[in-house]
C-alpha cells in the first residue's frame, strides 16, 4: 500500500520528516518498506531559493552583463553575474545557488559553481523558467510577486515541493489503516495532533429533477446502500494536482469521474463506484444476487458467468457491476457522459472475498471489502465525491441522498480489565495513559470503575474483538520498545508440554533416517486429481477439493503420499540421478462420507535404482523389498512399537504387493514395490520401493520407558529346525506359534534359509529356522532343551501341518 506525505498532511499536521513518521508508522504495525521520493520537476528544485536583487549595475567589461548583488537569506549578499535584460533592483527573483544542479527544459542538467566571469566573482545564478525546468521561456528572468522571506525554496512557491512516499506492508488485520485517512488516524494518536476529515459541509441538493431508486434484496450481502445523481457533469481530463495526487500512489489518471472515486477511496478507504446514470434503466437500482450462470461483461471487455452467490448491482433490466469487485462495460463513464449516479456501500466481506475469488478479480476496492471497511464512512465519502465532481466536473446534485440501512452495524461493547492490560502490556502504564490512547484511536470510553474500562468500538476497527485485541492496540501506539525489560523474567503460567516431547522424538527419528543415507524432501500437500483417477472412483470420492485452485494441476489436497514422491523421483531420474533413498513427514487428507475431512500425518521413504554402487569391488545391487523393510523395523524399534504383526498387504491401488505392519489391528507401516501402471503414469523410468508409517498413531503410542536389565550370567542355546510348509503359510505364522508356546525360555526365531524347488513336493516350501533359548536363574540342560523343542514341534506339526525334517 502507498501512502502520500504530501496528502497524509492534508489531513493531520506533520511537523516531522519522513523518515520520523516512518518510524512511527512502522513501530505502531504499519510497516514502511520503504520511501520513495517524487519529484515534481527533475532535480526537485533543490537548492534553488528565493532572492532579492539588492543592487544592480552594469558590469564595467561586458556591455551585456549586470552585476547585482542579491540577498537569499544566508545572512551576507551574493554577487551575482547576470545577462538578463530584465534585471533590476528591488526585484524577488529565483536563484540557484552556489552547488545546486539545473535541469534545463530541452538540455543537459550542468552544476552551479562558483566563479569568474569577465573578472567578476559570481556566487550563483539568477533563471529564467526553462533554466530550471517549469517552463520554456528565456526571454528573461522570472520576477516574483511575492512576500515570502528570501531563502525560502523555489518549489514551495512554485507548489513543486517533491513527495515522499511511503510503501506499507499492510497486515490483513489492520484495514481500518487502508487509506490515508486511516493512517492519519494512527499518527493522531501517535503525534497527539488531531486527524481531520475533509469538508463536506458545502453539500447541498440543488433539485430532485433525477431521482433514482433503490432496492436492496439481500441486505446480508449488503446491509448499506446509498447514492446520489448528479447532472450536467463533463467528463474530462482530471486537474494536475489531482492527477499528481493519484500518481504519487501508481494509479494512472482515467478521467475526472473515475478518478475523483479512486482519490476518495484512497482518501477515506471508502470504495465508490460512478454509474452513468442515463443507462440505469427504469432509474431503478437492485441490489441482489444473481441467477446462476448470468452472462456478464466486465469493464475489461471479458464475459463472465455468475456464481448463485455473486451479489450484483442491477437495473430493471440488467447487471450493471459485480458489487464491490468490478463494474459493467455498458454502465461505465465516458465522454458523452452527462448523468451520473455516483454510489457508496458497505458490502459484506465474505461475498465480496468469494466472488473475487471465484472470478480471478482484484481491484482495490474489493481488497478493502474483503478486509471490512467502515459503515460509518459511506454518506462521507459520497458527499465529498459529489462535491469533487461539482469542483472539477461541474454540475449539480440532482437527488436527495438514498441512504438504504435497515440494520444498523453497532459499535461493539467490550469490558477492559485494566490489570489485565497492564498484564499483558508487561509494565504498569497508566489508567489515564491507556485512556487517551484509546481515544485517539476512536475507541469511546463509555465508563469507569476502580477494575475496568467500560468500552465502545467503531466497526471501522475490524479486528477488534476482544480484550487482548483492545491491549494490542494500546501497545503498538505507546510503543513495543517502550517496554521495559526486567533483569528478572517471570510468568504466571507456563504451558505444559506432553513427555517425551513429540517434535524431539520426530527430530531423533529423522536424523536416523537421515544417517540411513536418505534424503528429505519437503513436497506440496496439494496435487492433481488426475493422478488418483486410475484407482478408480471410490479413490476420487475419497479426495478433498481445493474450491478456489489456481490451476487445475494443483486442485486436491493428496490422499497419499506416494505420488508427491514419485514426482521429485521423476525430476532427479530425468537429470541422470538414479540410486536414490528419499523421506517426507508430511500431511494426508480424506473426505469421509460424513462430509467432514479427516487430516493425518504419515512418514513416507521411497527407494529406487542400486542400494549399492557400482565399483571394482563388487558389482551394483539393487533395491530389494528387506533393504527398505530393515530401515522401518529400525524406526519401529526406535519407537518401542516391537509388539507388531506382519501381514500380507491388503488390496491397494498403489502397490503391486507387500507387507502390512499391524498394532492392536491398527496398521502402522505398509511397504511394497510401486505398481508398474503407477511408476509409468508418472514417468518414472525405475522400479521404486515404498515405505508409509501412520506417523500420528506412532507417536500417540510411544512411551519413553527405559527398562535396564542386567546381561545373562548363563549361556545361550541355539537349536535349528528344517520346516516343510504350504506355501501360503507365513513365516510370522511360525514365529507368533512358537512365543505362544515357550514364552519362558524363547528368545529369538530367525529365518536363515527359504526353499522352493524339485527337491520338495509342489506347493511346499521348505524354512530352515533358528531358535535361540535361555533360563535366566540356570544353565539349560539337554533334557529342557529337548522337551522344549519337541513340544515345539508338536505344535507346528499340529497348527501348520508341517513336516519335520531330521
Amino acid at each position: 500500500m502507498l501512502i502520500s506525505l504530501d496528502w497524509l498532511k492534508q489531513l493531520i499536521h506533520i511537523d516531522k520528516n519522513a523518515e520520523e513518521v516512518g518510524a512511527l508508522l512502522t513501530g505502531a504495525g504499519l510497516e514502511v518498506e520503504g520511501i520513495h521520493k517524487l519529484e515534481a520537476v527533475k532535480g526537485g528544485l533543490e537548492g534553488i531559493v528565493i532572492g532579492e536583487v539588492l543592487t544592480c549595475e552594469r558590469h564595467p567589461d561586458a556591455d551585456k552583463l549586470s552585476l547585482t548583488t542579491v540577498d537569499i537569506g544566508t545572512g551576507e549578499p551574493s554577487q551575482i553575474v547576470c545577462g538578463a535584460p530584465n534585471v533590476a533592483a528591488g526585484q524577488k527573483i529565483v536563484v540557484a545557488t552556489v552547488n545546486s544542479t539545473l535541469y534545463p527544459t530541452g538540455g543537459e542538467p550542468f552544476k552551479i559553481k562558483k566563479s569568474k566571469i569577465r573578472g567578476a566573482v559570481s556566487e550563483g545564478m539568477i533563471c529564467a523558467e526553462d533554466e530550471i525546468g517549469i517552463g520554456t521561456s528565456h526571454a528573461g528572468i522570472i520576477v516574483l510577486d511575492t512576500d515570502l522571506p528570501n531563502g525560502t525554496p523555489a518549489a514551495e512557491y512554485f507548489g513543486l515541493n517533491p513527495d515522499e512516499v511511503f510503501e506499507i506492508g499492510l497486515t490483513p488485520n489492520r484495514a481500518d489503516a487502508a487509506s490515508h485517512f486511516g493512517v492519519a488516524r494512527d499518527l493522531q494518536a501517535l503525534l497527539k495532533t488531531p486527524a481531520t476529515l475533509p469538508d463536506v459541509s458545502a453539500f447541498k441538493v440543488e433539485n430532485t429533477n433525477k431521482p433514482i431508486a433503490v432496492e436492496v434484496e439481500n441486505t446480508e450481502a449488503c446491509p448499506r446502500y446509498a447514492g446520489v445523481t448528479i447532472t450536467g457533469v463533463k467528463a474530462g481530463p482530471s486537474p494536475e494536482w489531482l492527477q499528481k495526487k493519484l500518481r504519487a500512489i501508481d494509479l494512472s489518471p482515467i478521467n475526472n469521474i473515475v478518478d475523483i472515486t479512486n482519490y476518495v477511496l484512497h482518501e477515506l478507504g471508502q470504495p465508490l463506484h460512478a454509474f452513468d446514470a442515463d443507462q440505469i434503466k427504469g432509474d431503478k437500482i437492485i441490489v441482489k444476487t444473481a441467477a446462476e450462470g448470468t452472462p456478464f461483461v466486465t469493464l475489461d471487455d471479458v464475459e463472465r458467468k455468475m456464481k448463485a452467490n455473486d451479489l450484483m448491482i442491477c437495473n430493471t433490466e440488467e447487471p450493471m457491476a459485480i458489487a464491490g469487485v468490478f463494474g459493467g462495460k455498458k454502465s461505465g463513464v465516458t465522454e458523452a457522459t452527462t448523468t451520473i449516479f455516483i454510489e457508496s456501500a458497505y458490502f459484506s466481506p465474505d461475498y465480496v472475498r468469494r466472488t473475487g475469488t471465484a472470478h480471478g478479480l482484484k481491484t482495490d476496492a474489493s481488497f478493502r471489502f474483503e478486509r471490512g471497511t467502515d459503515p460509518n464512512m459511506v454518506i462521507t465519502a459520497l458527499k465529498r465525491a459529489a462535491l469533487l465532481m461539482q469542483e472539477i466536473a461541474g454540475g449539480v446534485i440532482s437527488s436527495d441522498i438514498v441512504d438504504i440501512y435497515p440494520n444498523p452495524i453497532l459499535n461493539t461493547e467490550l469490558s477492559l480489565s485494566i490489570e489485565r492490560a497492564h498484564q499483558l502490556i508487561g509494565q504498569h502504564i497508566g489508567t489515564e495513559r491507556i485512556k487517551t490512547i484509546l481515544t485517539d484511536l476512536g475507541i469511546e470510553v463509555k465508563g469507569e470503575t476502580e477494575t475496568h474500562l467500560e468500552l465502545s468500538v467503531p466497526p471501522f476497527k475490524v479486528d477488534v474483538k476482544r480484550e487482548a485485541d483492545v491491549v494490542e492496540e494500546i501497545l503498538r501506539i505507546y510503543g513495543f520498545n517502550n517496554i521495559e525489560v526486567s533483569e528478572h523474567m517471570g510468568t504466571s503460567y507456563m504451558a505444559s508440554f506432553s513427555k517425551p516431547y513429540p517434535e524431539d522424538v520426530t527430530d531423533g527419528i529423522m536424523d536416523y533416517i537421515a544417517d540411513q543415507g536418505f534424503y528429505e524432501i519437503i513436497t506440496n500437500s496439494i496435487t492433481n486429481s488426475n493422478y488418483y483417477k486410475p484407482a478408480g472412483d471410490a479413490e476420487v470420492a475419497g479426495l478433498v477439493k481445493v474450491l478456489n485452485y489456481n490451476s487445475e494441476d494443483l486442485d486436491v489436497l493428496r490422499k497419499s503420499m506416494v505420488f508427491s514422491g514419485l514426482e521429485v523421483l521423476r525430476r532427479n531420474i530425468n537429470r541422470r540421478q538414479r540410486d536414490l533413498k528419499l523421506f517426507e513427514l508430511g500431511k494426508v487428507y480424506q473426505q469421509l462420507e460424513d462430509g467432514t475431512t479427516k487430516e493425518s500425518r504419515r512418514l513416507a521413504l521411497y527407494m529406487a535404482g542400486n542400494v549399492t554402487a557400482e565399483s571394482w569391488k563388487q558389482p551394483g545391487a539393487k533395491v530389494a523389498f528387506h533393504d527398505l523393510a530393515g530401515v522401518v523395523q529400525n524406526v519401529l524399534r526406535k519407537l518401542n512399537a516391537l509388539d507388531y504383526e506382519t501381514q500380507p498387504l491388503q488390496p491397494n491401488p498403489y502397490l503391486k504387493q507387500g507387507v502390512a505392519y499391524v498394532k492392536n489391528g491398527t496398521v502402522v507401516a505398509e511397504i511394497g514395490p510401486v505398481e508398474a501402471g503407477v511408476t509409468k503414469f508418472m514417468e518414472v523410468k525405475e522400479q521404486v520401493w515404498y515405505a508409509e508409517l501412520n506417523w500420528d498413531y506412532l507417536l500417540k503410542k510411544y512411551k519413553a520407558n527405559l527398562v535396564g536389565e542386567e546381561l545373562p550370567k548363563f549361556p545361550e542355546v541355539r537349536r535349528d529346525l528344517s520346516l516343510v510348509l504350504d506355501k501360503n503359510v507365513t513365516f510370522d505364522q511360525v514365529k507368533h506359534i512358537a512365543f505362544r508356546t515357550e514364552r519362558k525360555l524363547l528368545q529369538d526365531v530367525n529365518v536363515f534359509d527359504v526353499y522352493e524347488g524339485d527337491k520338495i513336493e509342489q506347493g511346499k516350501k521348505a524354512y530352515a529356522i533358528s531358535f535361540s533359548l535361555l533360563d535366566k536363574q540356570q544353565t539349560l540342560t539337554d533334557k529342557v532343551i529337548d522337551s522344549t523343542m519337541t513340544r515345539l514341534m508338536q505344535q507346528f506339526e499340529k497348527q501348520l501341518g508341517a513336516f519335520i525334517r531330521k
